[in-house]
């Protein structure tokens, strides 16, 4: 069987994936990466990884475009609209509210998705070993980690009581996560302050009237809604407020801690699926594959800045410490 080729990360928005497509005169299979983020994904890059040690040769076999809403969850659906009218062959996409849109624009191109948080309660798949549809994915079991994140966000930050949650109201995931949190906070003896966000603005205003008496911490949601993960970061900075996230990037950008899946690990599993997409499989019958990679980071870096002090116990048992 003839093997496809490239991967050419395109930082275009929107994305002209059928000029692409004229321009390679080996026609290309073409996988459009779905994203609320800011740009390529770690995830991408696992991908893109991935499938070349499967031995898809960069430049001849496939190409990846990129399309992102930079946070701006009600306007995937049209993205993905998008790309499926551009004549895309796959779409790749991560985060929960992606995966949706995409399934949501198409019941016949293959969809793999990574990090998609509830699968089954969102409706993408039928099980984990029979997907069914035209969905499968890489999976990281976030609704399990919460409530872990949660004991460790208490473990590592002496005297935490009061943690504040804050998501986007209209984003069913951040909802099922918010109720997690609930239910783990109670069990930790944590009060939960949850804040549901309508809009940017009131997102903004909400992280600049908090303050380190209404929360000894914020837990961030999965969803990239409004910025809400990129004003916890300012949020630390400027209020020395502790913050947990999903991954750590936002804690290489200034955050606390993360404790969850290694996205790029996510990306070259999902390379597998792909390859047995391109060899033939109905990505309905291809099982659902589980990341077991787990990253505990925290930046004492910035913890050491900023006076926050971090329980001896947890730098013992991280991944990484950013010092």
């Amino acid at each position: 069987m003839r093997r496809w080729a490239t991967l050419l990360i395109l930082l275009l928005e929107p994305l002209l994936l059928a000029d692409l497509c004229t321009a390679a005169r080996n026609k290309p299979i073409r996988i459009g990466a779905l994203s609320d983020s800011w740009g390529p994904t770690p995830g991408v890059v696992g991908l893109r990884d991935g499938l070349q040690e499967l031995g898809y040769r960069e430049n001849q076999d496939f190409v990846i475009g990129v399309r992102f809403t930079q946070g701006d969850i009600a306007a995937l659906p049209q993205a993905a609209r998008e790309l499926v009218k551009q004549g895309i062959d796959i779409l790749f996409t991560n985060n929960p509210a992606p995966a949706r849109a995409a399934q949501k624009a198409s019941a016949k191109i293959p969809i793999v998705f990574y990090g998609a948080g509830d699968p089954i309660g969102l409706g993408l798949i039928k099980s984990f070993a029979r997907p069914g549809g035209n969905v499968t994915g890489v999976e990281d079991l976030d609704l399990e980690l919460d409530s872990k994140r949660l004991e460790i966000f208490k473990e590592m930050i002496p005297g935490l009581t009061r943690v504040w949650f804050p998501y986007d109201r209209s984003d069913s995931f951040s909802a099922v996560q918010a109720k997690s949190f609930r239910d783990s906070a109670r069990r930790l003896g944590i009060r939960l302050t949850e804040k549901p966000i309508a809009n940017l603005q009131e997102a903004q205003a909400a992280f600049a009237n908090l303050t380190r008496d209404e929360a000894h911490g914020v837990m961030v949601p999965r969803s990239l809604s409004f910025n809400i993960p990129g004003l916890a970061v300012e949020a630390t900075a400027q209020k020395r407020i502790p913050t947990m996230f999903f991954g750590p990037w936002y804690v290489d950008q200034g955050g606390i801690v993360s404790y969850g899946p290694d996205f790029y690990k996510s990306g070259r599993q999902a390379a597998r699926l792909v390859d047995k997409i391109l060899k033939g499989t109905p990505p309905g019958e291809i099982p659902v594959e589980v990341n077991n990679s787990i990253e505990f980071v925290i930046n004492l870096k910035a913890a050491t800045a900023l006076g926050i002090k971090i329980a001896p116990e947890a730098l013992y048992r991280a991944t990484r410490v950013i010092r």
